[in-house]
């Protein structure tokens, strides 16, 4: 089930501004920055397949700033928050960041967009918004996703989002849950290995409620 998701979820990357302005409507930096990164997506297709690593340090270089990578990993970690340390907490949000990373594009050697639709959305409040998409694969499928960003100090960011009714801060967190189980609630252990873990998960994931 992740590995559907893995793919509604780079649709939905390819779609996030490249940079935040305070000035613009969620929605309108979508709609621009959709058509610049479809854009450097045609024309390295071939250079990403025979070389990841250049897919990992473009979608780093587009993707990573506008991410809320504090925000996601202290909705991660849930109520295991409060006992990280400040360090812990800077090195789980930088491993959540290069996780989504990869994350976004192992899917993108996989799933080959061909059109992406900005859905009317609800105007956005002062500090949220939620956008829909709907998104047509190269093989004739549809996906309805849509994604939260919040307005952090004038600069919206993405913070969640739902693809078919999967929830990703959801699975996030019980994955996260369930490995500091498997660790025996070792919090640096659960961290360091973060970042493979949101990159290759294979197991299914529940639905949002």
């Amino acid at each position: 089930m992740l590995k559907t998701l893995r793919r509604g979820f780079l649709i939905l990357l390819a779609a996030l501004p490249l940079f935040a302005q305070a000035d613009a409507t969620p929605q309108a930096l979508i709609e621009q920055k959709t058509q610049e990164m479809m854009k450097d997506l045609n024309s390295h297709k071939a250079q990403y397949r025979s070389k990841p690593e250049a897919l990992y340090a473009s979608m780093d270089n587009i993707i990573g700033p506008i991410v809320d990578a504090e925000g996601m990993a202290r909705s991660i970690m849930n109520t295991y928050a409060k006992q990280a340390s400040p360090e812990q907490m800077a090195r789980f949000k930088e491993n959540v960041r290069h996780g989504l990373m990869q994350f976004y594009s192992n899917g993108m050697l996989e799933f080959d967009p061909k059109e992406i639709k900005v859905l009317p959305s609800a105007a956005p409040t002062d500090d949220r918004a939620s956008i829909r998409l709907e998104v047509h694969g190269g093989k004739g499928e549809t996906h309805e996703v849509s994604y939260t960003m919040v307005n952090s100090n004038g600069q919206w960011l993405m913070r969640n989002l739902v693809m078919s009714g999967l929830n990703i801060g959801k699975i996030y967190r019980d994955q996260f849950a369930h490995a500091m189980q498997e660790n025996g609630g070792n919090l640096d252990k659960t961290i360091d290995g973060w970042t493979e873990m949101a990159a290759s998960a294979d197991q299914g994931g529940d639905k949002a409620k």
